[in-house]
C-alpha cells in the first residue's frame, strides 16, 4: 500500500468507519465538479456520485462534493452495516464501504463476497473483491488497484495500528 495514503488512513482513524471510507473514495475516485457521462453513459458528478440529482450543466462546489460524498458514504455504510453479520473493525468496514460505494448496494447484497463473509470465510470473501475489476466490460488497471487496496484493508483489520506493519 502506498505510504502516503497509509498515512492519509492513519489520521482518519480517530474519525472512524465513514472518516476512513472517505480517504479510500478521495484516493481512488478523483474529483469533478462538472458532470460528465462515465464509460457506462451515466451523468456523474464530484467523487462518482450518480443519481437524478445530477444537473448536467451545473457546476458543483467543493462544498456540494462533500456533502454528495458523505451522503453517499452513509448510505454505503448503511448497507454494509444491514447485510454483513460477521463481527469487523472500522477498517474491515472502511474498505468495504469503499467497496459498496463503486459497485453500488444491489450488487453487493447479491454477492458472492457478502455470501462468503457472512459464513465467515473471511479471506475468501476478501479474495472476491479482486473479481471487481471490470468497467464496461475491459478490465480496468485503476479499478484492479482499488480492490487490491480494499482487499489489503479487508485481510489485515489491524493494518495501521500493528507495530510491525
Amino acid at each position: 500500500m502506498n505510504n502516503q495514503l497509509k498515512k492519509r488512513l492513519l489520521v482518519a482513524t480517530a474519525g472512524g468507519v465513514l472518516a476512513l471510507a472517505a480517504v479510500l473514495v478521495q484516493w481512488h475516485e478523483g474529483k469533478r465538479y462538472k458532470p460528465y457521462r462515465d464509460g457506462g453513459g451515466v451523468l456523474t458528478v464530484c467523487h462518482g456520485h450518480t443519481g437524478k440529482d445530477v444537473t448536467p450543466e451545473e457546476i458543483y462546489s467543493e462544498e456540494e462534493c462533500s456533502e454528495l460524498m458523505r451522503r453517499d458514504l452513509q448510505i454505503a455504510r448503511s448497507v454494509v452495516e444491514h447485510y454483513v453479520t460477521f463481527p469487523l473493525s472500522d477498517l474491515q468496514k472502511a474498505a468495504l464501504t469503499s467497496f459498496v460505494y463503486n459497485i453500488g448496494s444491489g450488487a453487493f447484497e447479491r454477492s458472492t463476497l457478502l455470501k462468503k463473509l457472512n459464513v465467515g470465510d473471511l479471506s475468501g470473501a476478501c479474495d472476491e473483491m479482486r473479481r471487481w475489476k471490470y468497467d464496461e466490460g475491459k478490465v480496468s488497471k485503476g479499478l484492479i488497484n482499488r480492490r487490491a487496496i480494499e482487499r489489503e484493508l479487508c485481510l489485515k483489520p489491524d493494518l495501521l495500528t500493528s507495530p510491525t506493519q
